[in-house]
């Protein structure tokens, strides 16, 4: 059985870089209705290819979006670049080019390619394809739909965010569903794309089980260990599906480089097993990710982990993405390893003096830079009197303690909990905690910050959340007690909840909700994603459940519905709807 961390239990997901991107483009833009473009006089790649990974499309603005395909070619060892034409329709039938842009796949980017496609017209929907020029013909990718963002106006838009989607732990229906979820304006996918662990780390046990095992077999440390992770979860063909649906809007969390992970280290990477410099592995993680990811390059000077970016719809909505594991967060503070050897007696200073670091103003999540940047994006998005300032943002954002275990279970409930970090848990409750130390309960002076820089900005905050791999409403409110915007967390497309692992509690999610002020509802079981709609004047979130993810077959079903209205002065709570 797979070990059970402080990680796994909370069901939280648990220099130089090279940067991928299509090696050279020559667009022809605008085309007229019909036109065609001259032949193609590019030296044909002389061999097969095949575009076993599907499509996909990203980062969205009201005048170009990223286009993403890769192209395999059937000798794994090839170097030779392979022509690639990436062609842009107006129509569903693909019979309208509007856009062709020429690039080439090389193996220094692992044959993907990337294209940001420019001079589009703002609110409109595009299909696309991919074409690898050989010597035996064109050879075709899947198509793909994708839409750029309106340059203005009070349409509302529908975004499906979703996270923690691990290979090994069963299969990605929840993708299939927001595929067929229509009218998406973006997919915002909140981290965890892809998860580190080897067949004998977390979820091997169920892999085994279902036929879905990692590839490789071991935890991924190289470059080509990364790519070829990547490159497995781009197979999955619910995944493919969802990536050709609609654009996506992504952010990464620990599993894309290592658990738990912060900008000096994190707690799954072990130089003294032979992992190397930490620096040097979460290059090559994030080198994989550009390559193999629908996202523009960063251009924070030069800085790849500089992913943090904003996108407007209209006037209803500014989503800016947030980096909040590898720019500038502070080391991990766990309870289980401040509290895990010490006696009883000895529990309640030493959990004081943890809070005491806990708190230290120099503790950041974001860094001084990313915290500028997020002030100066606020303050800008309500002086343009956008209506709601959106986070697309890692970790629970809400203060959260767990409840009283030792008065809300019975004896018999507290007997049958076997697994050593829940009985740990059980006495530690009583202290009115924080929990999670790697949300941002672990970073209130950096929370502190940003609830300070909204309120000056007069922002009014929607936070998408992923990590826990449980599904949340919550209303935030600062230290003062004043309301500074409300948070969805989204559930995981297939890695475990917590509620999981504690036995006989079904109302779990209810005593969450009653100990903490800022939740409104928790649901700490299933698996699925949330679509969220905000219009002028109300934000929505429907929160989905998978009926499996151990079976082929599945059914989605609506579980719950918050709402929020904006107010001239702010946004009301979370009501349920």
């Amino acid at each position: 059985m797979t070990k059970l961390t402080r990680r796994r239990l909370l069901g939280t997901s648990s220099a130089a870089l090279g940067l991928a991107a299509c090696q050279s483009d020559t667009a022809s833009p605008g085309l007229n209705a019909g036109q065609m473009t001259a032949p193609d006089h590019r030296p044909a790649y002389d061999g097969t290819v095949v575009f076993e990974h599907g499509v996909a499309s990203g980062d969205p603005l009201h005048d170009r979006i990223i286009l993403w395909t890769r192209v395999t070619p059937s000798d794994a060892a090839a170097q030779t670049p392979i022509p690639v034409r990436v062609s842009l329709f107006d129509d569903a039938a693909m019979t309208n080019p509007v856009q062709h842009h020429d690039v080439v796949a090389t193996a220094m980017s692992d044959f993907t390619v990337k294209v940001d496609a420019t001079g589009l017209q703002a609110g409109t929907v595009y299909y696309y394809r991919f074409a690898a020029h050989t010597t035996s013909g064109e050879v075709e990718s899947p198509a793909g739909r994708t839409r750029t963002t309106a340059a203005s106006g009070d349409t509302p838009i529908r975004l499906a965010v979703v996270s923690c989607s691990h290979w090994a732990f069963g299969y990605f229906h929840a993708y299939r569903h927001i595929s067929e979820t229509p009218d998406l304006d973006a997919v915002v996918h909140l981290g965890d794309y892809i998860y580190e662990y080897g067949i004998d780390g977390y979820g091997g046990d169920v892999g085994r089980q279902i036929g879905r095992n990692h590839e490789p077999a071991h935890e991924i440390i190289t470059l080509a260990d990364y790519r070829q992770r990547h490159a497995q979860y781009k197979t999955d063909p619910d995944l493919q599906a969802a990536h050709a649906s609609a654009p996506w809007l992504c952010t990464w969390d620990d599993h894309e480089s290592a658990n738990d992970s912060y900008r000096t280290g994190a707690e799954n990477h072990n130089p003294e097993a032979g992992e190397g410099d930490w620096t040097d592995r979460k290059q090559k993680a994030l080198q994989a990710y550009l390559e193999w990811m629908p996202v523009r390059t960063p251009g924070h000077e030069g800085a790849a982990t500089g992913i943090y970016r904003s996108f407007r719809f209209g006037d209803v909505a500014s989503v800016m993405c947030l980096e909040t594991r590898l720019t500038g967060r502070s080391e991990e503070i766990s309870w289980v390893n401040e509290l895990g050897d010490v006696a009883p007696e000895n529990l309640p200073q030493k959990a004081m003096e943890t809070m005491g670091r806990v708190r230290r103003p120099e503790r950041t999540m974001l860094g001084a830079r990313q915290e500028s940047w997020l002030a100066e994006q606020l303050d800008q998005s309500v002086r343009e009197k956008t209506s709601w300032q959106v986070l697309a943002n890692q970790v629970i954002m809400a203060r959260v303690k767990a409840p009283n275990f030792n008065v809300t279970l019975s004896e018999a409930q507290k007997s049958a909990q076997q697994l050593g970090p829940i009985q740990q848990l059980i006495p530690f409750s009583q202290f009115g905690l924080p929990w999670n130390l790697d949300a941002w309960d672990g970073f209130p002076a950096a929370r502190d910050r940003l609830y300070a820089d909204a309120a000056e900005a007069g922002a009014r905050l929607v936070t998408l959340t992923g990590d826990t791999h449980t599904a949340w409403a919550n209303t935030l409110y600062d230290a003062g007690g004043d309301q500074r915007g409300v948070e969805f967390g989204t559930t995981s497309v297939t890695s475990p909840g917590f509620g999981l692992y504690m036995v006989g509690v079904d109302d779990l999610g209810d005593q969450f909700a009653a100990a903490n002020p800022e939740i409104d509802w928790h649901d700490p079981v299933g698996n699925g994603w949330t679509l969220v709609t905000l219009g002028p004047s109300q934000v929505q979130a429907d929160y989905f459940r998978i009926s499996s993810i151990h079976q082929p077959g599945y059914t989605a079903s609506p579980v719950r519905r918050f709402t929020s209205m904006r107010t001239d002065s702010g946004m009301t709570p979370l009501s349920p709807a």
